[in-house]
């Protein structure tokens, strides 16, 4: 008891026991997972981003979609009903950063590849209530106007790859030619239609899950 109340009597001490205990916990709850296969390697069929469509992940962030958007489905019946299988972190390791997002002004963007047409997104990018009349998303006319510049593609990729991500010297190279011309219109739709469909593995999961369920 005299030590609980020497260490309640100076706010210094505490604070540093405070310190310690948080960075041991938080050590025991990340450092495993630092080694997990599952979580730092890539699911099956995830591949590093193209060159265009790094480039409209690039504007993506730079436009600050993230900020009504989110990319984290989460394991509940009601969200997955709605935006499909949950997220699983595989699918993300060549996100840097993750766009996981916090909050959802607009729906969640994990799954949105393939759902709609690159004539829709780009009349949604270009004038969001021509198709969602109750949306209160801006406009963004000035990607249309706008080209990607090749050779800060070609340096992104480069870093990338000093950071691990797999790209080959040819993928590199041939990169500026991938995005030579194209608009950062072009570029952000490509980033879109690609999102939540490289896994593999989830419609294996998903129907695992059901026969699961239909067990139970």
């Amino acid at each position: 008891m005299a030590m609980h109340d020497k260490i309640e009597k100076h706010a210094g001490l505490m604070a540093v026991l405070i310190v310690v205990a948080i960075s041991f916990g938080g050590l025991v709850e990340i450092v495993p997972l630092m080694f997990k296969a599952a979580v730092v390697e890539p699911a099956e069929g995830v591949e590093p981003y193209s060159a265009l469509r790094l480039a409209g992940r690039d504007i993506y962030v730079s436009e600050g979609c993230y900020n009504c958007h989110s990319q984290q489905i989460r394991p509940f019946r009601s969200e997955t009903e709605r935006y499909g299988h949950y997220s699983v972190a595989g699918e993300f390791v060549y996100d840097r950063p993750f766009q996981w997002g916090s909050k959802r002004t607009g729906p969640d963007l994990a799954r949105v590849g393939g759902r709609y047409s690159d004539a829709w997104h780009e009349l949604h990018l270009m004038d969001p209530r021509a198709v969602v009349p109750e949306s209160n998303m801006p406009a963004y006319p000035w990607l249309a106007e706008r080209f990607v510049d090749p050779e800060s593609i070609q340096k992104r990729m480069r870093v990338l790859k000093g950071m691990g991500h797999p790209y080959t010297e040819e993928q590199i190279e041939a990169a500026a030619d991938a995005v030579a011309g194209r608009t950062q219109l072009e570029a952000v739709i490509a980033y879109l239609q690609g999102l939540g469909t490289e896994w593999t593995g989830q419609d294996e999961a998903t129907a695992a899950a059901m026969a699961q369920g239909g067990d139970s």
